[in-house]
């Protein structure tokens, strides 16, 4: 029993570190969340890859900002936002504290609908997405796959949606509205933004030079 417990638990452990020893040397060609699109027929999909070098430090400052602030130290949980989420929840207010690493592992394999069989498996790839990918890395793969709007993915796509601009030519401004769409991508217009999506980019705005500026991002390993 013990023999073949083992080799079931190996088994899963290749398994799950397969497809992350790919992303570390490979751009994944698409996404579950761009194939859920398509398959209810929202095939118009803007997304574009582009490597991290080409995309404005700007925005990536604004990324970490904006979603999580502790994405350079911690190991694909913030352990302190989930203690204050949990306490949160106690008092009536619900959000989420899911990572950058955990939310690239959701979009790149998993679906929307909130359950405890998908964030078990969230974690579990996360866990060895954190083990084989470099921050840089992940950074990279999440930038390129976020949606930012009903058909756009990616910065590549939305720089050139919203404001006819390559990404690498982002200013902070425009980084801070585009990342500011994120929690609502499908109702937000960074282009035409309203007073809701404007008061959060210039949150994030505020808190891009507290989390390290452009500086942190080119020190990410």
């Amino acid at each position: 029993m013990f023999k073949w417990c083992s080799i079931a638990f190996i088994t899963v452990c290749l398994l799950s570190a397969a497809p992350m020893l790919y992303l570390r040397f490979y751009d994944p060609p698409t996404s579950n969340f761009i194939e859920l699109n398509k398959r209810n027929k929202n095939n118009q999909i803007k997304h574009e890859w582009l490597d991290l070098d080409d995309i404005s430090l700007y925005f990536s400052n604004a990324i970490i900002a904006a979603e999580d602030q502790q994405f350079p130290n911690h190991f694909g949980f913030d352990i302190k936002q989930i203690e204050l989420v949990l306490s949160e929840r106690k008092k009536g207010f619900s959000r989420g504290a899911s990572t950058i690493s955990q939310q690239t592992v959701k979009n790149l394999f998993l679906w929307p609908e909130r359950s405890f069989v998908r964030k078990g498996l969230e974690a579990w790839l996360t866990v060895w997405m954190e083990l084989i990918l470099p921050k840089k890395r992940i950074l990279e793969i999440y930038v390129n796959y976020a949606q930012f709007g009903a058909r756009v993915f990616g910065v590549g796509a939305a720089s050139k949606h919203y404001f006819g601009v390559h990404a690498r030519d982002l200013t902070p401004e425009q980084s801070a509205l585009i990342v500011a769409a994120l929690p609502t991508p499908v109702r937000s217009n960074p282009a035409k933004p309203t007073i809701y999506l404007e008061a959060r980019a210039n949150y994030i705005l505020d808190q891009m030079p507290r989390v390290g500026g452009r500086r942190m991002v080119r020190e990410l390993k």
